[in-house]
């Protein structure tokens, strides 16, 4: 069976056998196809990672914000229109325009070595044969932290407000960046996240790591599925949360068991605009 990756791949495939079609005659009466543009993008040379990394950015507006209105972010991995970009904008989209979600700014990290980025070291060598490079979680946080952000400041008018999402090893890394480097966003939403990666040392260490920070006023919204062994690694880490008292911190995980590591990336995300990015009563 194709996994969620392979069948975003042969989405984009499709997608662009439609643009290259553009040129192809067409009947009388009929215009030449175009392609479809949803909001735009930038590349930029990062000296941290040593390569060009390609940003993505879609703003939703509610009917009654303005259009040169400064919006919050919410900053995305995985976020190549061959990845999870075009649909979480229309989820984005679609809650805005319902106004059950506040007026937000996408901005999608388009993928170059997923594996490397999205992961810390591990001492478990079964971990390291996912990918030939992997562990460098560290650094990819340096390139949103000290390039990507000011980037982002620079060309787009926002409010300062910051979140960050990602799915699977994206959602570990936001978990990582919760509990390492908590003043990088306001909000952090981990869907489904690899709690396995290192011999689950995250969730050993989770506790402990809380209990050095004195206040955070953060809020974290994790929704896991009901995948083989996930419902225990989601039962560790809530036990690990629920077992430090941090002032100002607002924290919930969500098990969504009916679905499976494949499906649960939408309703997981509705789920969290609803609940994080609710507008002002």
């Amino acid at each position: 069976m194709a996994n969620r990756r392979q069948v975003l791949g042969m989405a984009a495939g499709a997608l662009a056998a439609a643009v290259a079609r553009a040129g192809e005659p067409v009947a009388m009466g009929a215009t030449p196809s175009a392609p479809l543009a949803i909001g735009e993008a930038f590349t930029m040379e990062s000296k941290i990672l040593g390569e060009t990394r390609r940003i993505n950015v879609y703003s939703a507006r509610a009917w009654n914000v303005k259009p040169d209105a400064p919006l919050p972010v919410l900053f995305m991995l995985d976020g190549g229109v061959a990845e999870d970009f075009v649909h979480t904008a229309g989820l984005l989209q679609i809650s805005v325009a319902s106004l059950v979600m506040r007026s937000f700014m996408l901005v999608g990290i388009e993928n170059t070595q997923r594996r490397r980025d999205m992961t810390a070291p591990t001492d478990n060598p079964e971990d390291r044969k996912i990918a030939p490079v992997v562990g460098g979680s560290a650094v990819f946080r340096h390139f949103i932290r000290e390039e990507l952000m000011p980037q982002v400041k620079a060309r787009y008018n926002t409010t300062g407000e910051t979140a960050l999402i990602g799915e699977s090893l994206a959602g570990m890394f936001v978990l990582e960046t919760f509990l390492q480097a908590p003043e990088m966003f306001d909000t952090f939403i981990a869907i489904d996240p690899t709690l396995w990666w290192n011999s689950r040392q995250m969730l050993k260490t989770a506790g402990d790591t809380l209990r050095r920070r004195k206040r955070l006023d953060k809020t974290l919204f994790i929704a896991t599925s009901g995948e083989k062994g996930q419902p225990e690694l989601a039962q560790q880490l809530e036990s690990a949360l629920a077992s430090v008292q941090v002032e100002g911190l607002r924290w919930q995980l969500t098990p969504m068991l009916e679905e499976t590591h494949m499906t649960i990336g939408h309703p997981a995300a509705m789920r969290a605009f609803r609940s994080v990015f609710k507008p002002p009563a």
